[in-house]
């Protein structure tokens, strides 16, 4: 009688656990964003999407637009410097940060490791070297001979290794890379055209570069979690933003090319 009467409460604690002890749903990327009152944005120091103003505060076409999402989300929004810009899918992933926002190109390796967004502004990949050496370089194969920094899991990395650039050295940022040109340890680079046009030429940082030829063109997207429920929110946002005219008006201040 014991044994049997065991038996029916051991029964009776399983079926309780089914009916009491179940795991929550798990939340969506928004209810998770709503619940901690913010938006991380993963960037870089990357002018003209996002870089520090006078004050020390974050601006650039990516950080003025990611503020206005997370307006939109009825949240704050907190920027987190991606240390290692070939690990921003981890930092995704991990709940680090919510969205990778700072001028990523859309590419195969995106869109496998997170939801990537609409298309939103335009962009290539072009070399910049110092100014009295530029002109040299007038095709891709005149760098298989040069020492070429890019960004590590960059773009601007993928550009360089398919112009099959035997010495490539791979840095932090692409601030780096324009650093290693103007120092002399390297002889070009390969970076963003829209940071190109901002950060060389007169009234620079960067006076004694120029930017040459393009290798590749492309798209910037932003990177949500896979299977995130912001990646819609997002697009419907910006389509907004576009027929109000906000995200135009936004690109002309940065001097940017929307996509279509």
């Amino acid at each position: 009688m014991k044994k049997i009467i065991a038996l029916i409460l051991a029964v009776l604690m399983t079926a309780a656990c089914f009916a009491g002890c179940s795991k929550p749903a798990a939340k969506t990327d928004s209810e998770y964003v709503t619940a901690n009152k913010k938006l991380v944005v993963g960037i870089t120091d990357y002018a003209p999407m996002d870089y520090k103003d006078e004050n020390g505060n974050w601006t650039g076409f990516d950080a003025e637009f990611a503020t206005l999402f997370a307006k939109e989300l009825g949240v704050e929004v907190e920027f987190f410097v991606i240390a290692d810009w070939g690990k921003k899918f981890v930092e995704l992933e991990t709940q680090q940060i919510d969205a990778v926002w700072n001028g990523m190109t859309i590419t195969d390796e995106a869109k496998l490791n997170a939801s990537v967004s609409d298309p939103y502004v335009l962009n290539a990949q072009v070399v910049v070297a110092k100014a009295d050496k530029i002109d040299s370089i007038k095709t891709a194969a005149d760098l298989k001979a040069l020492k070429v920094a890019v960004e590590n899991g960059s773009a601007g990395q993928d550009a360089a290794e398919a112009a099959e650039i035997a010495n490539i050295i791979k840095v932090q940022d692409q601030a780096a890379a324009l650093l290693e040109v103007k120092s002399g340890t390297s002889e070009a680079c390969v970076i963003d055209i829209t940071m190109a046009k901002a950060m060389t030429g007169e009234g620079t940082d960067y006076a004694e570069l120029a930017a040459g030829i393009s290798l590749t063109e492309e798209e910037y997207g932003v990177a949500f979690r896979k299977g995130s429920d912001l990646t819609a929110k997002f697009n419907a946002f910006m389509d907004k933003l576009v027929a109000d005219g906000t995200l135009p008006a936004l690109a002309k201040k940065y001097n940017l090319t929307l996509a279509d």
